[in-house]
């Protein structure tokens, strides 16, 4: 089996490649380092993967650990470079989490959400339907739930409003991925991650930055003054049900019926689930998990709610258990406490 993970310099791609090859799969990894957060963490997590030397684009390495193991410094919206990739090594199935990430920045960057989201993302769907991978798994977002507040969120709810430009170039990117099973056969399972911590997490994360304003006695920011309430799923729970969702190709629903169709499956091979921990977490409560673990309270600056933002997210996440049996079981408490020994030695706190 040969698998292409994109966005494998980030964190679940990071997490989830380790995961395949521990498996006995042989990984391509692929992902343009860009510098929305610090690189330094970036190549971190390739170093684990076994690539020693900072690539340049076009230059696919070897691991020097990991046998399985390539990676391929790319951009997702040069097309040629994604054919080529795809001409040259005939991938059995893609898992596609590259993407321009954060809310918060498509407000004040929303091209490079066009360009990587959008631009992107066909790219890479166009060649799994042209080089005929077996199955393409992607990565969508809780945020596409955008103004729903019916909680907890299903993949049966609407989700045509949403509050950011990331939230709907994911939703965009459902839409596509539907078009290409429908018109082409091409089996789809589009997985809306929720919020994912965990070791070797994103420095923009509410953990990271909470984490290092605690460490240095900076106050930290509480938005919408600590009303918030966030479905945390720690990464070994979200690879876990990566894994299933691979494992378990999308096949056509058979119950499903153009006269009251489901928004989650249809009469193509194409699925949508919830990925999350199916609890909903109070902010509060987090930040005194993290303060317990680093042995300080944290000083707290009360602000209002930010544009973009939603003040609940909770996963439904009953479908993707009975289809897959994935069944998260990380505490909040020890997932932190992974979170913070890991922390301590990365940035020898």
């Amino acid at each position: 089996m040969k698998i292409l993970v994109t966005g494998a310099a980030g964190f679940i791609g990071f997490h989830l490649c380790r995961r395949l090859l521990e498996r006995g799969f042989e990984v391509v990894g692929l992902d343009s380092i860009n510098d929305y957060y610090d690189v330094r963490l970036k190549f971190g997590r390739l170093r684990q993967l076994g690539i020693e030397v900072e690539p340049a684009f076009g230059q696919l390495l070897e691991s020097s650990t990991q046998p399985g193991f390539r990676f391929l410094r790319a951009r997702l919206e040069d097309a040629q470079a994604v054919e080529a990739l795809f001409a040259r090594e005939r991938f059995d199935k893609v898992c596609h989490l590259a993407a321009q990430a954060g809310v918060r920045y498509s407000i004040e960057n929303p091209r490079a959400y066009v360009d990587s989201n959008l631009v992107g993302f066909f790219n890479v769907l166009d060649c799994a339907r042209k080089f005929e991978v077996k199955h393409f798994v992607y990565a969508s977002s809780s945020s596409v739930y955008g103004l729903n507040e019916h909680v907890p969120f299903s993949t049966g709810h609407n989700v045509d409003h949403p509050v950011s430009l990331y939230a709907a170039s994911k939703k965009a990117n459902e839409l596509l991925a539907h078009s290409y099973s429908h018109l082409f056969g091409l089996p789809t399972t589009g997985l809306r991650f929720f919020t994912v911590y965990g070791p070797w997490g994103r420095p923009d994360m509410a953990l990271a930055l909470f984490a290092e304003a605690i460490f240095n006695d900076k106050p930290i920011r509480v938005f919408n003054h600590g009303a918030m309430h966030r479905d945390f799923t720690y990464i070994d729970d979200i690879v876990a049900g990566l894994e299933r969702v691979i494992d378990k190709d999308a096949q056509p629903d058979p119950d499903w019926s153009p006269q009251a169709p489901k928004p989650n499956s249809s009469s193509a091979p194409y699925r949508i689930y919830n990925i999350g921990n199916s609890q909903s977490v109070n902010l509060m409560d987090f930040i005194q998990a993290i303060e317990r673990q680093i042995g300080k309270t944290a000083q707290k600056i009360m602000l209002d709610m930010q544009p973009g933002d939603v003040v609940r997210t909770w996963a439904d996440v009953s479908d993707l258990a009975s289809d897959t049996g994935y069944r998260p079981s990380t505490s909040i408490e020890e997932g932190i406490r992974h979170y913070i020994d890991w922390y301590r030695d990365f940035y020898k706190r």
